[in-house]
C-alpha cells in the first residue's frame, strides 16, 4: 500500500484548456497570481520508493495508485536509485518520493537489437521495455537492462519542513535523487504555455520520449486547499503534445455494419508504429470525408491517434500517387447480408434489419448490455458464438435458451451456462424504461426511453401512439417521433415483442416519484468537465429528480451550462450561443446542496 494515494493526472491538449486550469485555480484560491513548476513529462513507468532514515527500505509500482507491486529488489539493480541518501541539510527520517523509470532510446534501441539477434520478439517501445524490465521476476533480469529513473514528488516526509515543488525538487536533487534538468519554475500561466512550445521543439532531441508537460502549482499550501478528486489532483495537469503523425499505406478500405445498419467505411493500412502502438486499421467516417479527403486504396497517407488514443487518417499524400490507385464508394449492397443500402443524410444504412448477422449481433449485445436488460454473462464474444452455432436466429431467441444448449458450445461449462440463463430469467423483469431502450429503437436512448416509459406507462400504449401523439411530449422533435412509429409499424418488431411478451417478459412500470413542481421544473442543463461532488451520472438523475433534464449537447433551447474540471467543446459552444454558465458551486446552490 502507498503511503499516499498516487494520482494519475487531467489533460489538456490546448492553450484554452490550460488557462480554464489556471483561471479554476486562481478563481479558487482568490489570487489574482499563482506560481507554477511545469517539467517534461516522461513516458515511463511510475513508482515509489521508501527511504528510513536516509536508507531506501522498498519500492513499488503504481499499480490502481492505491495498492502497487513490490519492485524493491528490482529497483535496488537501477543505478540512479541511491540505496543511502547523501547528506545535505539532513536527511528525512522518512521519505516517500515518486518517480518514474525510463528506458532512454538508444538503449532501447540497442535492447531490441540484442532480442532479434537472439530470435525473440522485440519489444514495442521504451515505456513497455521499462515497464517490462522492472517487473522482471529475476532482480538479476532487471540488471541487465539499461534502466535509468527521474524523481519529480516528495509524497510523504517526516522531519524536513518542505513548503513548494521548486523546493521539494532541490532537496531532492541534494539528497542524491535524479531530477529532470529541464525543471522550471513559472510566474504565471503564459510562462508554461511558452515552456510547452519549447518542450515541443526540444522533444526529438532528447535521449527519452515525453508525451508533453506537467504543470503543478508551486505552492504546496495552496496544493491542500485545492484537493483531489477522485482519482486526480485539482493542481496539476498534463499538457499533452500533439499526436504523432506517421506515414504508411492505404491496402484497402472496407465496411462495418453498426448495431442499426449504418455503413461505416474503415482503412485497412499497412502496420505502423504510431507512439507505440501498431497501427493498421483506421477510421474514415462516411462516405462524405471519402470524398472530401480524396482518400483511395493504395494512397500513401498520414495517420495520427486523436487523443493518442483513436487511430484516424489526417492527411493523404496525393504528390505520392503513381496512377494505380483505386477510388471507393460504399456499395450499393450490404457487404454482410445483401440487402440494399440507402443514403440517410451524411451515412449510409443497411436496410436489411435483424436478418442482417452484423446487425444482429450488434442489436443482441445492446439488448444484453448494462443501460439495458443487463444480462450477466452476454457479452460480445458469447453474443457471437451463440448466433454463429445457430442458437440464436433472433432478439426473443435468447428467452428460449436450454441449459443444453449452451453446454454443447465450446466457451459453456456447467456453471457459466446457469449464471447466462440466471441472467436471462432476470431480465425477464426489467423496467419499461430499459426495454423501451434495448430495443434499439433509433434516436431513443436512456433519458429518451425513461421519458417515453413515464409518458406511456405501458408498451402497448407507446407501440400503438401516432407521431402527432409523440410530438406532443415535450422533449419529443419530429425525428424521434418519426423513428419512433417507423419501428413500431415494422411487421418483425412487433412480433418479436409478442412473442417476447409471450415467453415472460413483463417490462414493468416504474413510475418515477416527484413532486409535481420540482426546483428545477422544466429547466434544461448541460454538463460539461469533470465535478468534484458527483458522477455525471449522478448530476444528471438530479437534475431530472428535482424536474429538470439533462440534455446530452448544446443547444438554445439549454437554460444552463454546469462547467467542471477541464470543459471540452460544449463550454465553447455555449459561451458562442451566450448561454448561461454556471459552476458546480452555483449547481449545488441551484439544487439546495450548496455550503
Amino acid at each position: 500500500t502507498h503511503t499516499k494515494p498516487m494520482l494519475s493526472l487531467d489533460s489538456a491538449f490546448t492553450e484554452e484548456d490550460v488557462k480554464r486550469f489556471d483561471e479554476r485555480i486562481r478563481r479558487e484560491l482568490g489570487e489574482e497570481k499563482v506560481e507554477y513548476v511545469v517539467e517534461p513529462k516522461l513516458d515511463g513507468l511510475s513508482v515509489e520508493l521508501v527511504y528510513e532514515n536516509g536508507v531506501f527500505v522498498r519500492g513499488s509500482t503504481r499499480g490502481d495508485g492505491v495498492n502497487g507491486e513490490d519492485v524493491t529488489e528490482n529497483l535496488k539493480t537501477v543505478r540512479s536509485v541511491p540505496l543511502r541518501l547523501r547528506e545535505n541539510k539532513g536527511v528525512p527520517r522518512m521519505l516517500a518520493v515518486r518517480g518514474e523509470v525510463i528506458m532512454h532510446i538508444n538503449d532501447f534501441e540497442k535492447l531490441n537489437k540484442q532480442l532479434i539477434e537472439r530470435g525473440e520478439e522485440p519489444l514495442a517501445n521504451p515505456r513497455n521495455a521499462a515497464a517490462g524490465s522492472l517487473r522482471r521476476l529475476d532482480p538479476r533480469e532487471t540488471a541487465e537492462r539499461p534502466l535509468d529513473i527521474f524523481f519529480y514528488e516528495i509524497l510523504s516526509i517526516e522531519g524536513v519542513s518542505v513548503d513548494t515543488q521548486w523546493q521539494a525538487l532541490n532537496l531532492l536533487k541534494g539528497w542524491g535523487l535524479k531530477i529532470n534538468h529541464l525543471a522550471r519554475k513559472c510566474s504565471n500561466v503564459d510562462e508554461t504555455i511558452k515552456y510547452h512550445e519549447e518542450m515541443a521543439e526540444k522533444r526529438d532531441s532528447l535521449s527519452y520520449e515525453i508525451d508533453g508537460v506537467v504543470i503543478k502549482v508551486d505552492r504546496l499550501s495552496y496544493q491542500e486547499r485545492l484537493g483531489i478528486k477522485a482519482r486526480s489532483p485539482r493542481w496539476a495537469i498534463a499538457y499533452k503534445f500533439p499526436p504523432r503523425e506517421e506515414e504508411t499505406e492505404v491496402v484497402d478500405i472496407v465496411v462495418q455494419v453498426g448495431r442499426t445498419g449504418a455503413l461505416t467505411p474503415v482503412a485497412l493500412l499497412k502496420p505502423v508504429d504510431v507512439t507505440g502502438v501498431t497501427v493498421s486499421r483506421a477510421t474514415l467516417h462516411n462516405q462524405d470525408f471519402i470524398d472530401q479527403m480524396d482518400v483511395r486504396i493504395g494512397d500513401k497517407v498520414r495517420v495520427a491517434r486523436a487523443g493518442d488514443v483513436i487511430p484516424e487518417v489526417v492527411k493523404v499524400l496525393k504528390d505520392k500517387r503513381t496512377g494505380r490507385e483505386k477510388k471507393f464508394h460504399i456499395p450499393s449492397r450490404c457487404p454482410v447480408c445483401g440487402s440494399e443500402v440507402v443514403r440517410e443524410g451524411a451515412f449510409y444504412r443497411c436496410t436489411g434489419g435483424l436478418t442482417c448477422i452484423a446487425q444482429l449481433k450488434r442489436s443482441i449485445a445492446h439488448f444484453a448490455s448494462k443501460g439495458a436488460m443487463d444480462i450477466e454473462g452476454l457479452g460480445r464474444k458469447n453474443v457471437d458464438l451463440l448466433i454463429d452455432s445457430g442458437l440464436i436466429k433472433k432478439v426473443s431467441d435468447l428467452y428460449t435458451l436450454k441449459k443444453e444448449d449452451l453446454l454443447s458450445l465450446p466457451r459453456f461449462a456447467e456453471k457459466s451456462a446457469e449464471n447466462l440463463l440466471e441472467g436471462i430469467e432476470k431480465s425477464k423483469s426489467q423496467s419499461l424504461a430499459r426495454f423501451i431502450y434495448a430495443l434499439g429503437i433509433p434516436n431513443v436512448g436512456e433519458h429518451m426511453a425513461r421519458v417515453l416509459a413515464e409518458h406511456f406507462k405501458s408498451l402497448d400504449n407507446l407501440m400503438n401512439a401516432d407521431r402527432e401523439e409523440l410530438m406532443g411530449i415535450h422533449e419529443v422533435g419530429p425525428e424521434t417521433a418519426e423513428s419512433i412509429v417507423s419501428f413500431f409499424r415494422g411487421k418483425t418488431n412487433r412480433e418479436e415483442i409478442e412473442r417476447m411478451k409471450r415467453l415472460g417478459v413483463k417490462a414493468t412500470t416504474e413510475v418515477v416519484k416527484r413532486e409535481k413542481k420540482g426546483v428545477l421544473d422544466g429547466k434544461v442543463f448541460v454538463f460539461t468537465g469533470a465535478l468534484k461532488s458527483f458522477s455525471r451520472d449522478e448530476a444528471k438523475r438530479l437534475v431530472e429528480e428535482l424536474g429538470g433534464r439533462a440534455a446530452s449537447s448544446v443547444s438554445r433551447n439549454v437554460d444552463f451550462v454546469v462547467v467542471g474540471e477541464n470543459p471540452g467543446s460544449k463550454y465553447d459552444k455555449a459561451k458562442k450561443l451566450g448561454l448561461k454558465i454556471i459552476d458546480e458551486e452555483e449547481f449545488k446552490k441551484m439544487i439546495g446542496k450548496g455550503g
